[in-house]
């Protein structure tokens, strides 16, 4: 457990509110005081919740409906001027609403035979080099990229080999953003592979395995030179790998840490600070984690070839919401230390992370 004291961070619950259906994505609006919830009702359509936060209540702006359940959502493919939300739902539809006008998506595709799980956006926001793109990764074991400039076809899909299984993507993630050329995404399997696939070369260029479910991937930042890559897992494992150095055969150097007997559902790194992160957990709990560096980062092996480092990771606060899962988490990028979870509690809650600059 985290030891306490003047100078540690604080996780304090700032709003909580009950919802009546089943929360599965939460997302701030940027450069708002507003957020979404996204989910499943119990009649089987599909949630998008807009509620502004007004000191310590959230009011409900707007509730809008639709035919399937909604799995995730990012903002980050779109400009900030017109803040469209892209979603992935239960059916494997991929679409784009502009909020202002929910009705008919802005754009829509049928990208999946089944379940889109998770969902990623570069090249909006200010965030990233390049195309506006969206990654979606499915139940169908494909991962595909999408330019919402472009029509129904995906402009990269990463599927399974002749004579491969095919195993459920649980998670995709943007990274390597830097320039006009340069992307990756990354995926991870309920099999623990996770997947690296360069987009510039279309190759994959490195795999390995965690031994189990990969719940969630993310880059410390997209929009940078790869820097540094966390992996959670289904059994409270999370690993932190350095991805400024590859080796050509032992890939990248990574150190892991045993947050909690369950599932580690989600890890969101904090924008202002791309050294802390928080990880939430199947035990209604989050943890706050920050990442120290190595005195150096890389060392030559014995025949000269360069390999990296791996630092070590220490546990910042930690502190249990719910009786259930926290299953998604989003860190305001406008406001540093402001999140929001939801957590299959039924409850979507806002914190405040104190102390953030000290550390």
């Amino acid at each position: 457990s985290a030891a306490a004291g003047p100078e540690r961070p604080q996780v304090v619950s700032h709003v909580q509110q009950a919802l009546s259906y089943t929360v599965f994505d939460c997302k701030w609006v940027p450069r708002s005081a507003r957020l979404l919830c996204l989910g499943s009702a119990a009649r089987g359509t599909g949630l998008i919740q807009l509620y502004e936060l007004h000191g310590a209540r959230l009011e409900l702006l707007r509730e809008i409906e639709k035919p399937k359940p909604i799995k995730c959502g990012t903002f980050g493919a779109t400009s900030l001027q017109q803040r469209y939300l892209a979603t992935g739902d239960f059916d494997g539809n991929l679409n784009i609403w502009n909020l202002e006008a929910p009705e008919i998506p802005v754009y829509s595709v049928k990208g999946h035979k089944e379940i889109i799980n998770s969902i990623d956006g570069v090249g909006g926001l200010g965030i990233g080099e390049g195309a506006p793109e969206i990654v979606t990764g499915s139940r169908d074991g494909t991962v595909k990229v999408w330019d919402p400039r472009q029509n129904d076809t995906p402009v990269a899909n990463m599927e399974p080999v002749q004579g491969e299984s095919k195993r459920d993507c649980w998670t995709v993630a943007f990274g390597n953003a830097y320039n006009q050329e340069e992307r990756v995404v990354c995926a991870g399997y309920d099999n623990g592979d996770i997947k690296l696939f360069d987009l510039k070369t279309m190759s994959l260029r490195w795999e390995t395995n965690i031994k189990n479910g990969v719940c969630s991937v993310e880059f410390d930042r997209k929009d940078i030179n790869m820097n540094k890559l966390v992996a959670t897992s289904l059994e409270g494992k999370f690993h932190v790998f350095d991805m400024r150095t590859q080796h050509p055969a032992k890939g990248f150097a990574s150190v892991s840490e045993k947050a909690q007997k369950s599932t580690i559902w989600q890890v969101r790194h904090l924008p202002q600070n791309r050294d802390v992160f928080m990880t939430s957990g199947g035990s209604g709990s989050l943890h706050l984690w920050k990442y120290e560096y190595p005195a150096q980062r890389s060392k030559k092996d014995s025949e000269g070839s360069e390999m990296g480092v791996a630092g070590s990771v220490s546990l910042l606060q930690n502190v249990t919401l719910s009786t259930q899962p926290i299953s998604s988490l989003d860190w305001s990028p406008d406001k540093k230390g402001l999140c929001v979870c939801g957590a299959f509690d039924q409850t979507v809650r806002v914190l405040i992370v104190t102390k953030l600059n000290k550390i």
